[in-house]
């Protein structure tokens, strides 16, 4: 795979495997984390997960876990946007916004940010496509859909991502500034997670970096029993080795210390 320059950092797609640190400014993170009224704290977040290891860090200011409650564009920036204007002077990695709101992408990529994850795969708001192609930015692609009904769930998962990445393609993002997500945790069951990290590999055939975000998800006490944080931690660890070993080239994280480790052993091992 071709390597990228996304906010002034070259990414070297398959020489190794990246870590990004998740800053979540919403009142209502389902992993406990959210610093929504703190913005002070979550720059401090950001800067220590940067010493920790991270290459790249995520910003949101919505909650997008299955039944958060929705925010406006307005509201969004407002969490959102000065974390990122921070982070951007002052961390020296590239800053991702995680939103599906074109006002929002486009407020955090003037405030600095140089990438947008994209829960929804450019299916709410297409034109995100079209402004990451003339901001020169990274563009993260998640497979996401309304309930969990699928046919061939690995091939359904690859077709939607296909669409997404041709529209990404279409509207001028160069290729090498796409990323895949298959979005566990979204529109699947906890089995259904289980079996696409079972078979992360055949996202691979559509020849783009993957990442992969299991960080204290559900499926990991839904499935395996991990109610408390500590054993959420523990299997995250798990689910993260698994991810790298099936080829993951991004693995979003809470924990950055923890799991570069865990990376680094995974990264030898594949």
């Amino acid at each position: 795979m071709a390597s990228a320059l996304i906010g002034g950092r070259r990414f070297d797609w398959g020489s190794r495997v990246y870590l990004m640190g998740i800053v979540n400014v919403t009142p209502d993170s389902f992993s406990g984390d959210g610093l929504a009224h703190d913005p002070e704290a979550a720059v401090a977040l950001g800067l220590r997960m940067v010493a920790e290891g991270a290459d790249l860090l995520d910003v949101g200011g919505e909650s997008t876990r299955p039944g958060h409650t929705p925010v406006s564009a307005e509201e969004e920036i407002a969490r959102a946007v000065p974390v990122v204007a921070r982070l951007a002077r002052e961390a020296r990695v590239p800053i991702s916004v995680d939103t599906s709101k074109l006002a929002v992408a486009e407020a955090a990529l003037e405030a600095g940010a140089a990438l947008v994850n994209d829960v929804w795969g450019l299916q709410r708001a297409p034109g995100i496509a079209a402004l990451c192609a003339r901001r020169e930015a990274g563009l993260v692609l998640m497979h996401n859909q309304a309930g969990h009904e699928y046919g061939d769930l690995l091939a359904e998962i690859a077709s939607r991502l296909r669409q997404s990445l041709a529209a990404a393609l279409g509207a001028g993002v160069p290729r090498e500034r796409v990323l895949l997500d298959p979005g566990i945790g979204f529109g699947k069951t906890a089995e259904q997670n289980v079996q696409v990290l079972r078979h992360l590999e055949r996202l691979r055939e559509l020849g783009q970096p993957l990442l992969v975000g299991v960080s204290r998800k559900g499926f990991l006490a839904r499935i395996f029993g991990l109610e408390e944080p500590e054993a959420r931690v523990d299997g995250t660890a798990a689910a993260v080795a698994a991810a790298v070993l099936r080829g993951a080239d991004v693995v979003r994280v809470h924990d950055v210390a923890r799991m570069a480790r865990v990376v680094r052993v995974a990264e030898g091992l594949r």
